[in-house]
């Protein structure tokens, strides 16, 4: 047989067009998934019950229709998007030893992941602008944040996610796998997912790189400016007790940037520069970026926001 036949027969047994992705969640310790399984159900039944509350008791109580709740009741809404988007996968791993994943499954799972994602930057930022709102203009602060001028920031969040999501997955089709593939995380993650092609993916790099500009690039930033400006104006109150005050407001939402934004940047520096470190630290690190914010942020404003708190415990008093 000539050479060229011969390269292109083993291609052939090596790619596929219908490749199986495995998926993981720690490497080497598979023969105790059973325990593994008790900590990572914990945190879920946190996320899902804690997301769940918040976004009940936000939309039964009339007294907390106000848009510092709304954005809330969003950001609750998109952990449970993620907190649901992982917990097949990795539940079924550890339950059932079900790590196979088809190539069109995984890019489902794809659109949801980081598509939810996309949308928890986004309402980061709105939250923000609204805490620049009420401290810097409070006079102001129902007439700009009107429930209809609330309802373009969701729609717009909405399309940004949409438009940048969306082509990056659909540059995934043509791409050409093993037809065996083992992933790093129990959930298919766009980084994870094209360094398991054997074709080039330069184009797919650089579409990632654009979206992670056009996400964490903007939406940091104006994070950054908004508690500047809102540091500028509480500066200018005399009274020290007032600022310590005014300043409280804004602990709940610093703590939900810190939850989000640390795991994710470090996550994906990780699959950037870190390609020598073992594979458990990837898929701890994976772990920690999607579980920690849905299982925190209900904890951080159930403890922080004095309206949240006894929202709560009124419903919980009634039943």
């Amino acid at each position: 047989m000539p050479q060229a036949e011969e390269d292109v027969q083993i291609l052939s047994n090596w790619t596929s067009k219908f490749p199986t992705f495995l998926l993981t969640v720690i490497p080497g310790l598979e023969f105790i998934r059973a325990w593994i399984s008790i900590p990572f159900c914990c945190l879920y039944a946190i996320a899902l019950a804690g997301n769940s509350m918040i976004l009940c008791v936000i939309l039964t109580q009339q007294s907390l229709h106000e848009p510092m709740y709304y954005f809330l009741s969003m950001l609750s809404a998109t952990d449970l998007g993620l907190t649901v988007s992982t917990m097949s996968t990795t539940l079924g791993i550890l339950w059932l030893g079900a790590n196979e994943i088809s190539l069109d499954v995984c890019i489902i799972q794809m659109f949801f992941l980081h598509g939810f994602t996309v949308m928890e930057s986004g309402v980061l930022v709105a939250m923000a602008f609204d805490r620049f709102v009420a401290i810097c203009n409070p006079l102001r602060y129902t007439a700009i944040l009107t429930n209809y001028r609330i309802s373009q920031m969701g729609l717009l969040m909405t399309i940004r996610t949409l438009v940048l999501i969306v082509p990056l997955l659909l540059l995934l089709k043509p791409l050409c796998f093993h037809s065996i593939n083992v992933l790093s995380h129990p959930y298919c993650y766009h980084p994870d997912v094209i360094k398991s092609s054997c074709s080039d993916t330069q184009a797919n790099s650089i579409c990632g790189l654009v979206d992670l500009v056009l996400t964490t690039g903007i939406d940091t930033p104006c994070i950054v400016l908004s508690y500047i400006l809102i540091i500028c104006s509480v500066l200018r109150i005399a009274s020290a007790k007032e600022q310590h005050k005014v300043l409280s407001t804004c602990v709940s939402h610093i703590g939900a940037v810190a939850v989000f934004y640390i795991p994710m940047m470090s996550l994906s520096l990780l699959h950037r520069y870190g390609q020598s470190a073992p594979k458990a630290v990837h898929s701890m690190m994976a772990s920690v970026y999607l579980l920690l914010p849905p299982v925190l942020n209900p904890v951080i404003y159930s403890v922080k926001t004095k309206q949240i708190r006894r929202a709560l415990l009124s419903c919980l008093l009634k039943k």
